[in-house]
């Protein structure tokens, strides 16, 4: 089934969304970081703590971090999990060079490794990972169902799914104040640090484009997933989705 964010382009040209999505990361990467802790107010820190105080208890030793971008939820869960081995993939790599950066001035070169995937067409063997995280990122797949499922494949039997993305409020007045800042300041501030105009345009319509709450919860335990939950967060301005394989 294909979903309606699915067919949101950055630069609304022919071709593959994976390829603009590629470009544009590589384009903002620079400016990213910054411009996502002004736009969240830094309260996205607080949603990965939760996130990652979620799967702690289960003591993954293996974790794969979809679309882990500059990798602050990569380094994140290093540090408050301890896995053995994490491994933050993306189709940018101007946006994980950031995140080597990173890790390299953190000293967690052996642990955190950062490598080049389409989350569509995943290289590595099956039941592979304890643990797969994915931190606003998943609303920009080409195909929902697809890169789920190969979540799915590489996650090891009784392994653990985390999804944190931005979603819009059900409920006045926080429903008309987010469509508002989403709609009419984040682009604003976004044209004004980063270099791409297009981008802060294009995430703030996929927000509101992407199933949200019961609606990805059924399409995630469509996919196979077992004891799919949600919780939304601030207002229902982000959504934590839980599930086991």
């Amino acid at each position: 089934m294909k979903y309606d964010q699915e067919s949101i382009k950055p630069y609304n040209q022919e071709g593959k969304k994976t390829e603009q999505v590629e470009q544009m990361f590589d384009n903002i990467a620079p400016a990213y970081d910054k411009l996502n802790h002004i736009l969240s107010f830094n309260i996205d820190k607080i949603w990965r703590n939760k996130a990652i105080k979620w799967l702690k208890q289960f003591k993954p030793k293996t974790i794969m971090d979809v679309a882990t971008g500059t990798g602050d939820f990569a380094l994140l869960a290093y540090k408050k999990i301890k896995p053995e081995l994490l491994t933050g993939i993306d189709i940018s790599e101007g946006m994980m060079n950031v995140g080597r950066a990173k890790v390299k001035k953190a000293g967690f070169e052996e642990h955190i490794r950062f490598e080049k995937e389409d989350c569509l067409n995943l290289t590595y063997s099956d039941n592979q990972y304890d643990a797969i995280t994915v931190a606003f990122g998943i609303r920009n797949f080409e195909s929902l169902e697809q890169g789920l499922g190969e979540m799915l494949r590489v996650l090891k039997p009784g392994g653990h799914l985390v999804i944190l993305e931005l979603t819009t409020p059900v409920k006045a007045p926080m429903k008309q104040l987010f469509q508002f800042y989403s709609q009419k300041v984040m682009p604003s501030i976004g044209k004004m640090i980063s270099s791409d105009k297009n981008a802060y345009t294009y995430l703030p319509s996929t927000i509101k484009a992407f199933p949200q709450g019961e609606v990805m919860q059924e399409i995630i335990k469509k996919v196979g997933y077992r004891e799919v939950q949600f919780k939304r967060l601030t207002f229902g301005t982000c959504t934590l989705y839980t599930a086991t394989k």
